[in-house]
């Protein structure tokens, strides 16, 4: 009985949450692609959430086969004249269609029309999430602190650059911080890395130059990772706790705002990747977000709905990756042929997609391998 309960709660509390928000972003991202293939002109025959065999499906009076599958980690749409659902081109078909129907495939769409159909799917996860973030912001509010010091921890970088409580934060790098937010956004992806914090003291304006140090730390749900810390601390007396509200407009730019923020911290943890700052261990593959899904539904669908948020910011940049099988890759294809007037061979178009396949299957290798490293960890 103990067995069967573990089982449930382990359905409800992880696999449940996983697949909904899951299922929000791939749903979104192919209604993008469908959406503007179907503006363009282009004849659909699938969309599909999930891969492998169909579970429920229904075909609509366009011809489109809306289905449901049996894998439920991604999702596709098929346009007509596709070979497969990476929308790999059946060039040996297409020779073989009426001149009709030939405009009606997607290799047969002007250039433009295609760019737009590929990018529409990305494109359509950042309009998730900007829309889930104003939601949020316009019924919950965001949280915010004043950017004044309240505590300076002993030996941090911060203490041995001269910070002191009571100093405000005015810009970092010459970037202007408003809340202390801000500053922890800054600093934490620079593990290592030089900046300069200008602070007001006393109606005096100080330079103060400091390296955060790389600190291992631990969130509430005992999550472990490597962040930059400066060392200081604000409280509520201090740092005015608030929460900020927003109108529907106001709240939307919001959206915009804090989306940027993932697209740029996303860069700077590859940087710092590639810079040897940053482990790869913190790259996670399913298991981890249907770790991290469960443990948002402790905190709440606003939560929830957060996470689902960062997710598409980060599925919508890496569908962008100039690789071959994602859409990204494609919109290179579709450069080349812009510049070259003419379209990339069939044959280099194959080797290119075999590639590309292999780079995204070692790289979710790679990703559920941290995440079992740290299931066992």
């Amino acid at each position: 009985m103990a067995y069967l309960a573990d089982m449930l709660h382990f359905i409800l509390g992880y696999i449940v949450p996983f697949l909904l928000v899951l299922t929000l972003i791939v749903f979104v991202h192919e209604m993008g692609h469908y959406l503007a293939g179907r503006w363009s002109g282009i004849r659909i025959l699938a969309f599909s959430v999930g891969f492998g065999p169909e579970l429920l499906g229904y075909t609509d009076k366009h011809g489109t086969r809306w289905k449901v599958c049996a894998i439920p980690l991604g999702g596709y749409v098929k346009f007509f004249g596709d070979e497969d659902a990476a929308s790999v081109p059946d060039y040996g078909r297409l020779e073989q269609y009426s001149a009709a129907d030939r405009g009606r495939t997607f290799l047969g769409a002007k250039l433009w029309k295609r760019a737009v159909t590929v990018a529409a799917g990305p494109i359509a996860n950042f309009i998730l999430a900007i829309a889930i973030f104003a939601v949020l912001f316009s019924i919950y509010g965001k949280p915010v602190a004043d950017p004044v010091v309240a505590e300076v921890k002993e030996n941090s970088a911060a203490a041995q650059a001269g910070v002191m409580p009571g100093d405000l934060l005015v810009s970092i790098d010459g970037t202007p911080v408003t809340t202390f937010d801000d500053v922890r956004r800054y600093v934490s992806v620079r593990p290592e890395m030089p900046i300069t914090i200008q602070i007001q003291r006393k109606g005096e304006l100080l330079d103060l130059p400091m390296v955060p140090q790389r600190t291992e730390i631990t969130d509430q749900f005992g999550n472990k990772m490597e962040l930059g810390i400066i060392g200081i601390l604000t409280n509520q007396e201090t740092g005015n706790f608030r929460l900020q509200t927003f109108g529907p407009i106001e709240a939307v730019g919001q959206g915009v705002v804090e989306s940027w923020h993932i697209v740029t911290g996303t860069f700077d943890y590859l940087a710092n990747l590639v810079t040897g700052r940053m482990k790869a261990d913190q790259l996670g593959g399913p298991i981890r977000v249907a770790q991290a899904s469960g443990q948002m539904a402790t905190i709440g669908v606003a939560a929830v709905l957060q996470l689902a948020a960062v997710l598409s910011v980060s599925i919508g940049l890496l569908n962008l990756m100039p690789v071959p099988v994602l859409d990204g890759g494609h919109l290179m294809f579709y450069a080349v042929e812009a510049v070259r007037g003419k379209p990339v061979g069939p044959g280099m178009q194959e080797i290119a997609f075999r590639i590309g396949f292999a780079m995204v299957l070692m790289l979710m290798v790679f990703a559920t391998w941290n995440d079992i490293s740290l299931l066992l960890g």
